[in-house]
């Protein structure tokens, strides 16, 4: 009986060899520790393996699935692309580092006189498993080298440190070093604090209003009162929408606009400290607003079917900015005068508005006024694919509570859960923020092909509506003395309508 033990040092594979002569059933016993490293060869002393062990070129008629490992003798020629065998036997758990050399083709793996496993794994292989790991750019995919500027991996690594990096951990580095190149590497501006309202009704130029005009003059009154009732409600919804996007800063914001403002969007404005300026602006807007509406009502000095007829159409203008054009702001401005107590004592002409329009009646009490009170206390909002002016009045309140006119209880004053209302409108401050975009979007969706009129473009304006209210030199007096002269004056109107019954006259 004749044996034969090779064990190759690479770790890769150790076949005993037993051949038996006349006993083919013969079965070889386990050697000693001793015996078996004395008869190692190291991978220098085997002239060449003729078929390669490595599972990346095995193929089905490879003699590496037989169970015999053929040893043939060749001229031992040095190689340049060999390494010298170490005196220490690698583990095959342990990577093998090769330096770098360009690929052969399939045919040369072979030829070189110690093609051994380990060594096969160190050039470029024909197996496309292998190919897919590889780089034409960088080498091999074992080669550990730096990726070259400019290369694939070179643009990948800059992208993904650009990313990991924070928006302070960027100001930290343009401060430092200066701007780098690239798109996110320009020099940073300071948002300008503005310190003056948007509204000048002193060189506001007028189609309707001349240079100087007193407040609520009759003709100027009469003329408001036509071009409203010229129109649908659906087109009176559009007009203020289009102004209210304005004055808000979601339509028409310009590059360098948003240069001075430090942000894209006027709803991203508003919740930063800068922008005190835009919420008292748009605190302005809404009470002249609503002023306005409830003039142009109780101005009615015709019959209690007139201006219930124009209490119908206001609620419809209402409708109209929350379910058509998603305003909500004017929305919560044209309910505000209709929740006026000197509109709302008027009895007559509600009791009319119940009989002559009922279904007007009934959309006000049952779906407007609970819609309002939910967005009030935070718990319900339209969705954002139809919003183009989301409801930011409570919070403009909240952060500018201390220069809002008192004309009620907060929204969060007059409940038992306060501090849940509170904490859900800075809550619906973050999304505001956020969707500044998404509003601009609707926006423009909204008033695609619409054609305004620039006269009722000029009667939501603010400034026309401070100058029709308070005229030319009453109009730029203190916001706070303007609302309180005022609401004096709708009491008088109102009064004048439907006279209060008097105690001893029931």
């Amino acid at each position: 009986m004749k044996r034969r033990s090779v064990t190759m040092t690479d770790g890769l594979t150790a076949d005993k060899v037993t051949r038996s002569d006349g006993c083919p059933t013969s079965t070889s016993l386990p050697h000693p520790r001793e015996s078996i490293r004395s008869c190692a060869l190291s991978m220098d002393q085997i002239p060449d393996l003729h078929s390669p062990m490595s599972p990346i070129s095995e193929s089905p008629s490879s003699p590496a699935y037989s169970t015999v490992t053929r040893v043939h003798a060749a001229p031992a020629a040095p190689s340049a692309t060999v390494l010298p065998a170490s005196p220490v036997t690698r583990r095959s758990s342990e990577p093998q580092l090769c330096p770098g050399s360009a690929p052969k083709p399939p045919g040369e793996l072979d030829k070189g006189p110690h093609a051994s496993p380990s060594h096969t794994l160190c050039k470029a292989s024909p197996s496309p498993s292998l190919s897919s790991y590889s780089d034409p750019d960088s080498g091999h995919y074992c080669q550990l080298q730096p990726p070259v500027r400019g290369s694939r991996e070179w643009a990948a690594a800059e992208a993904s440190s650009r990313q990991a990096k924070s928006y302070g951990e960027r100001l930290k580095e343009l401060s430092e070093n200066g701007a780098p190149d690239g798109d996110w590497g320009r020099a940073f501006t300071v948002p300008i604090i503005e310190a003056t309202s948007s509204f000048n009704p002193a060189t506001f130029q007028s189609q309707l209003i001349p240079k100087d005009n007193r407040p609520l003059e009759v003709g100027l009154l009469r003329k408001v009162k036509e071009l409203l009732a010229e129109v649908d409600a659906r087109t009176l919804a559009q007009h203020v929408t289009k102004v209210d996007c304005l004055v808000a800063r979601i339509l028409g914001v310009t590059k360098e606009m948003q240069t001075l403002m430090g942000v894209r969007w006027g709803m991203e404005l508003l919740t930063l400290p800068h922008g005190r300026q835009l919420r008292l602006d748009l605190l302005e807007r809404f009470h002249t607003m609503s002023i306005m509406l409830a003039v142009d009502i109780l101005g009615c000095t015709g019959s209690a079917e007139e201006r219930a007829a124009l209490l119908h159409k206001t609620i419809q203008l209402a409708a109209e900015l929350r379910g058509t054009m998603g305003n909500m702001f004017s929305f919560a401005a044209v309910m505000g005068a209709l929740d006026m107590a000197q509109i709302a004592r008027l009895e007559q002409t509600w009791m009319t508005l119940r009989q002559r329009h009922t279904e007007g009646a009934i959309l006000y009490e049952k779906k407007l006024k609970p819609f309002l009170k939910s967005l009030n206390e935070g718990k319900e909002g339209p969705p954002l694919s139809n919003t183009t002016f989301p409801h930011v009045l409570p919070l403009i309140t909240l952060l500018e509570c201390d220069t809002t006119p008192a004309e009620g209880p907060e929204p969060w004053g007059s409940t038992e859960h306060g501090v849940e209302v509170v904490l859900a409108h800075l809550e619906a401050a973050r999304m505001v923020a956020h969707h500044g975009g998404l509003y601009h979007t609707n926006a423009e969706v909204k008033l695609q092909g619409f054609q305004a009129r620039p006269e009722l473009l000029e009667v939501f304006s603010t400034e026309f509506q401070m100058r029709l209210l308070w005229g030319s030199q009453g109009a730029c007096s203190s916001q706070a003395r303007r609302y309180e002269k005022f609401d004096k004056v709708l009491t008088a109107l109102s009064h004048k309508l439907e006279p209060a019954v008097r105690s001893s006259e029931l």
